[in-house]
């Protein structure tokens, strides 16, 4: 029997801290990289409001490390290529009001939480196949992340 996954990859401890965690999403692991690469330091209002602009494709999220043959978007400061990631997005405004609602749960004050740590790793790749004409087939692939945020509140 497999234990469950419900590590997470940063300790921090103190009275101020509140995470939450998601496994294996059925979002792309380079999307929900960069976007933790973003947010990382932001406080959860400041992202969730930048995420949702995403969503709406008003603001874009700078590609830094997926970066090959990216477009440049408008509105970026300092760098140029950018998407906007919408599934990933979504994905991570749950994720910031689940932690949110853990640290209302355990007496911290929701509108001072600031990122300390997030981080996106590539989760179970869930195996498939098509089949095609002639008897043969070609696999398709579902690949997973998981995502765990952790908050500390700013005084």
């Amino acid at each position: 029997m497999a234990m469950a996954r419900t590590g997470y990859s940063a300790v921090i401890e103190g009275d101020n801290v509140a995470r939450a965690k998601a496994n294996e999403l059925p979002v792309s692991p380079k999307h929900s990289i960069e976007i933790a690469r973003f947010i990382r330091g932001m406080t959860t209002a400041e992202a969730k409001a930048y995420l949702a602009d995403v969503v709406e494709k008003k603001k874009a999220i700078p590609f830094k490390r997926f970066k090959r043959n990216v477009a440049h978007q408008r509105g970026l400061t300092g760098w140029a290529a950018g998407r906007y990631p919408v599934k990933a997005a979504e994905a991570y405004i749950r994720l910031l009001n689940s932690v949110e609602t853990n640290a209302e749960y355990i007496g911290l004050d929701a509108e001072n939480l600031r990122i300390d740590h997030v981080s996106a790793n590539r989760g179970r790749i869930l195996r498939a196949f098509f089949p095609r004409a002639m008897g043969r087939a070609t696999p398709k692939r579902r690949e997973t992340v998981n995502i765990e945020i952790i908050v500390t509140e700013v005084m």
